[in-house]
């Protein structure tokens, strides 16, 4: 059977960061490795749009609408279309500065969004979970997928308590020692360009390395590849609604 992965979190749209070539020649790449969708994240008004007209001008890349914890613009240009897939990433990001209020004013702005349109959350958080938790106490309608998961055990344990949540596991889970969530619970994520994973830590990520992060996965959680191409596609498409693919 051939390989059928999902990279639910990258950057490929961002031309910050990746040039017009660059991009097709990494999407190109990541469908040589068996990366079937992607899904581009935004993470200021204008960058989701972005991420709209990448994930439009091509085959089976979405796109998402997000107001990153830092970004001051908030002005509002969102736009549903068949291939947004959820409302983020956006959240609480306490690691720099203090502006708390503004941080949550703009997080319940966001689920509201979220709410209004029947989309998942794909959330942002850092060295805020206490918020985090206390406010989507208020929105027990969500589900969503905790990106990039870097806190303790004990947090670990709080968000798989919340129904339909997901946590994203991506490069940073291999050079670190972060908990590592069950798989039924699990989307594999880059983040391209950034968090590369062993052993391509030093160079620019890209979505096709989502495979060495399931082989890195299969052997952390002592299962087989195939498992974990299995369980892990199935979330994503269970998330963000995708058409069933055979794997």
């Amino acid at each position: 059977m051939k390989t059928v992965l999902i990279d639910t979190h990258c950057h490929l749209h961002d031309r910050d960061f990746f040039t017009e070539a660059q991009a097709e020649e990494m999407l190109k790449r990541a469908r040589e490795k068996g990366i079937e969708k992607i899904v581009c994240i935004g993470t200021t008004p204008e960058d989701s749009v972005a991420a709209q007209k990448f994930a439009n001008a091509h085959e089976n890349v979405y796109w998402t609408y997000g107001v990153h914890p830092s970004e001051k613009n908030t002005k509002n240009l969102f736009e549903k279309d068949d291939k947004l897939v959820a409302i983020g990433e956006v959240g609480l990001d306490y690691h720099y500065g203090n502006d708390h209020d503004r941080q949550i004013k703009l997080f319940k702005e966001m689920l509201e969004l979220a709410k209004e349109n029947n989309l998942p959350v794909v959330f942002h958080i850092r060295e805020a979970f206490d918020d985090f938790f206390e406010i989507i106490k208020d929105y027990p309608e969500i589900k969503g997928i905790v990106h990039s998961f870097s806190d303790s055990k004990k947090n670990l344990k709080k968000v798989l308590e919340q129904t339909d949540f997901y946590i994203g596991v991506n490069g940073l889970a291999t050079y670190s020692t972060l908990p590592t969530p069950p798989l039924d619970r699990t989307l594999l994520e880059t983040d391209a360009p950034f968090l590369t994973p062993v052993p391509f830590r030093g160079i620019i990520n890209e979505s096709g390395y989502i495979r060495e992060i399931a082989e890195w996965l299969a052997a952390k959680l002592a299962t087989n590849f195939d498992q974990v191409e299995k369980e892990t596609t199935s979330n994503a498409e269970k998330i963000f609604e995708f058409e069933k693919t055979d794997c």
